[in-house]
């Protein structure tokens, strides 16, 4: 059970990544290159952590480096929520004056609400 509990957290935060919303996000504010390496070694930790897992009940060290791989994985995941938050943030603020255009709600933002 813990096996697989860290490699779908890796995989959740690689999966945030590769997310359209959040490369246009990067693109935008110029650290896709940063967010490209990133899922890269993400990627690469995954392929080695279901043995590394595996082997962790004989190894204290490893199993010490899977706890601290954890956090990290957290870490990440609690970075790119905030990133993907303050990016929809400005974005509401940059449209607020769609709601000063349409007073009767049945316009654009109306309908993204609605649906």
């Amino acid at each position: 059970m813990a096996e697989s509990f860290l490699f779908s957290i890796a995989e959740n935060v690689v999966g945030k990544i590769g997310s359209v919303a959040l490369q246009e996000i990067g693109l935008a504010w110029g650290v896709k290159t940063e967010l490209q390496k990133l899922e890269a070694t993400l990627t690469t930790i995954k392929s080695v952590l279901l043995d590394a897992e595996e082997k962790q009940w004989n190894d204290r060290q490893l199993r010490d480096w899977l706890g601290k791989l954890k956090h990290v994985c957290y870490d990440v995941e609690d970075v790119l929520d905030e990133f993907q938050y303050q990016a929809l943030q400005r974005q509401v603020v940059s449209h607020g004056s769609l709601k000063t255009k349409d007073q009767g709600g049945e316009g654009e933002v109306g309908w993204h609400c609605s649906r």
